[in-house]
């Protein structure tokens, strides 16, 4: 075969490949599993307050005040650095906050950007849900915000 035919055709399928990577899960995010929905809540989520420089971390949807929601729902997370600082993406950390402890973020990686996060349909069963979402900017301050949302049959 001629070099030049099997360029194009790994070109190609690079480029498919790529396609099919940026254009995301086809089904709606598992974010919570009713299993871990079912576990108690964290009783110990009280944390230390101080003066931070940290990162803004903004949660736009669910709204604070939206009430109860319907399943799936968007997620969606602003993070705001500060003094030319930007996000270290790799910091990003979402915990969901029952007894033991659950790491979302590996579910949540393909949406994480250094803007934030987005997802247009994760999947929560019923219930109230508290979310811990903790990041670090390129100058090392970090910063938390906790976030519950409750989800109706």
């Amino acid at each position: 075969m001629h070099i030049q035919t099997i360029s194009r055709r790994l070109i190609g399928a690079c480029a498919v490949f790529t396609a099919v990577l940026l254009a995301g899960p086809a089904v709606a995010l598992q974010l919570i599993t009713e299993s871990e929905a079912a576990l108690p809540p964290d009783q110990n989520h009280v944390r230390d307050r101080g003066i931070l420089r940290g990162p803004t971390v903004v949660i736009v949807s669910p709204p604070p005040a939206a009430g109860v929601m319907k399943s799936p729902l968007n997620l969606k997370i602003r993070f705001e650095g500060h003094g030319g600082a930007r996000i270290d993406v790799d910091s990003v950390l979402l915990t969901y906050m029952k007894q033991p402890e659950i790491d979302l973020t590996q579910r949540l990686r393909p949406f994480i950007a250094a803007t934030g996060i987005d997802v247009l349909d994760a999947e929560v069963p019923p219930g109230t849900h508290m979310i811990r979402v903790n990041v670090t900017d390129t100058d090392g301050h970090s910063s938390s915000t906790d976030f519950t949302f409750s989800v109706s049959k």
